[in-house]
C-alpha cells in the first residue's frame, strides 16, 4: 500500500484533519522561500503542532542547503529531514534520517541519486528557479524508472486527488506527495479533498 505524505502543513487544524483522514506523514516547511506561498512555518510554531499529534505519523522538516547543525536541531523536533537543495550527499549519521528531493530537469540524471544513500529518495517536477510546490506534474516515465532502483522513492509534483489514481498505476512508488492539490488557498487544506486524495491513493494497487 503506498504511503502517503501531506505536506505544507501551516495549522493545527489542517494537521490533526490530515491525520484524521489516514496520511502516514505531515511535512512542516522551514525554507524561507516558501513564504511566498504562505507554506513556510517556524519551526517552534511546528513543534507545537507536532505535540499534539497522534502516535505513527511521521514528521519531516522540508528544508534547502541547511549546514549539518541546523538539521540536528531541526531533528530534535521532526522525525526526517527533507533536503530539496544541491546538498552534498550524507552518509550515516544524517544518511538514514533524511529524504534526498530530486527536481527531474534537463541536467538530472538517475545516476546522481546513487550517492545519496539516503532513507528515501523524492522526485519532483523541475521548474526553473522554483524548489517544489508548483503544482507542476513530475515527469512519470522517469520516476517509473527511479522506483525500481531499490531504494524508496516518493512522488511529488502537480498531485491531486484526480490524478493520484494514475500516478500510482503508472510509477509504482513508495509513497506520494502532495501539497497544493488538496489546498483551499496557499497555506491552507482543503479538508475533504485531502480525504479525497488519501482515498484514491489507498485504493490504487502498487504491485
Amino acid at each position: 500500500m503506498v504511503k502517503i505524505k501531506i505536506c505544507g502543513i501551516t495549522n493545527l487544524e489542517d494537521a490533526l484533519a490530515c491525520c484524521e483522514a489516514g496520511a502516514d506523514a505531515l511535512g512542516f516547511v522551514f525554507a524561507e522561500e516558501a513564504k511566498a506561498r504562505n507554506r513556510y512555518i517556524e519551526p517552534e510554531k511546528a513543534l507545537e503542532i507536532i505535540e499534539q499529534l497522534p502516535p505513527f505519523v511521521t514528521t519531516v522538516a522540508v528544508t534547502v542547503n541547511e549546514p549539518m547543525q541546523r538539521l540536528a536541531q531541526y531533528l530534535s523536533i521532526v522525525d526526517l529531514v527533507q533536503l530539496h537543495g544541491e546538498e552534498p550527499p550524507y552518509h550515516l549519521p544524517m544518511g538514514h534520517l533524511a529524504i534526498k528531493a530530486f527536481r527531474v530537469g534537463p541536467q538530472f540524471k538517475l545516476s546522481d541519486m546513487d550517492d545519496h544513500k539516503t532513507r528515501a529518495w523524492l522526485l519532483d517536477a523541475f521548474v526553473p528557479d522554483q524548489r517544489g510546490g508548483t503544482g507542476t506534474v513530475c515527469d512519470w516515465e522517469t520516476a517509473a524508472v527511479a522506483a525500481r532502483l531499490g531504494r524508496p522513492m516518493i512522488l511529488a509534483g502537480g498531485l491531486t486527488p484526480d490524478n493520484v489514481t494514475e500516478a500510482i498505476f503508472r510509477v509504482k512508488p513508495y509513497g506520494v506527495d502532495v501539497s497544493g492539490g488538496v489546498e483551499s488557498e496557499p497555506g491552507k487544506k482543503d479538508h475533504e479533498r485531502v480525504r479525497e486524495f488519501i482515498l484514491n491513493a489507498r485504493e490504487t494497487p502498487v504491485a
